[in-house]
């Protein structure tokens, strides 16, 4: 791994624990390093670096990556760290009667970059991104593995940009800037993609989940992903928005499916609940 330096985690302070990786401030306060679990291979994490490389070479808003690092076990990379900087979670967490304002404030921004031509020379196809993790799941039955092909098979490859991993807790500010962070799964595609990714986050996770990764309960997420639809889609019809919550389902399990095979490189069965939810949300 010739490509990494190794780093002294004592020249550093945990900051930060998100669902895949932990991240730490070096003592300068200059640089962020952000180290995987030890399940997320070297390769991948090259991978993420190299995208990161992108979006910031294509001017959207994020930290600049700067080097590839590992500290023995885990591999991962050094950015800048952006001071002073808050998330917005944090912020809602701290000021709740910022959750309307924040909600429809990341609203505009995730339309931005779903307005933002891609560079698809550069940038996967959220499609070929996330089918060959679906294909090393060994538990996936024959029938639902067809119906997600098809499915995919139907899916425009839309050439506007996806941050891929997107929930109110990947964009912090600094009282001037408000920048995209974890954007290692930046993509192209239908919005879909990520819209169906904002909804598992506001409405599915564990309370201890929600706590861990948003420092926040699952009635606030909730009500994050109301303000933020409203925003997003420009309606106060429920009717409406109801309909586009059930366009976003197989979008939600599909890419549920790829999140717990990239975790465990393809080794852990999945589970009967996404397995069911696959089942209900895929066309027959």
């Amino acid at each position: 791994m010739e490509a990494y330096k190794q780093i002294d985690l004592n020249d550093y302070v945990q900051t930060g624990e998100g669902g895949t990786a932990l991240t730490y401030n070096h003592k300068d306060g200059k640089t962020l390093a952000k180290l995987f679990m030890p399940s997320v291979t070297a390769d991948n994490a090259i991978r993420e670096f190299s995208i990161n490389q992108v979006v910031y070479e294509l001017g959207l808003p994020t930290p600049k990556p700067i080097r590839l690092i590992t500290d023995g076990t885990r591999y991962g990379a050094e950015y800048e760290l952006i001071q002073p900087k808050r998330s917005f979670t944090r912020i809602i967490s701290q000021e709740p009667d910022q959750l309307v304002p924040l909600s429809e404030r990341f609203a505009v921004l995730a339309k931005q970059i779903h307005q933002t031509p891609a560079d698809t020379m550069r940038l996967p196809d959220m499609k070929e991104l996330v089918m060959p993790w679906i294909d090393k799941i060994s538990n996936l039955p024959d029938n639902l593995r067809a119906r997600i092909n098809r499915f995919m098979d139907s899916i425009p490859s839309t050439p506007t940009c996806l941050h891929g991993d997107l929930h109110i807790g990947n964009i912090i500010t600094d009282g001037q800037r408000d920048l995209w962070i974890d954007v290692g799964d930046f993509a192209y595609g239908v919005p879909e993609w990520d819209l169906g990714m904002m909804y598992y986050a506001a409405n599915f996770l564990s309370a201890e989940r929600a706590d861990n990764i948003f420092h926040l309960d699952n009635d606030t997420l909730k009500a994050h992903w109301t303000a933020f639809a409203k925003a997003y889609y420009g309606t106060d019809s429920q009717e409406v928005l109801n309909a586009e919550v059930q366009k976003l389902q197989p979008f939600i399990f599909i890419k549920m499916t790829f999140f717990v095979s990239k975790l465990c490189d393809g080794k852990r069965p999945l589970s009967e609940f996404i397995i069911q939810y696959l089942d209900k949300a895929l066309p027959k």
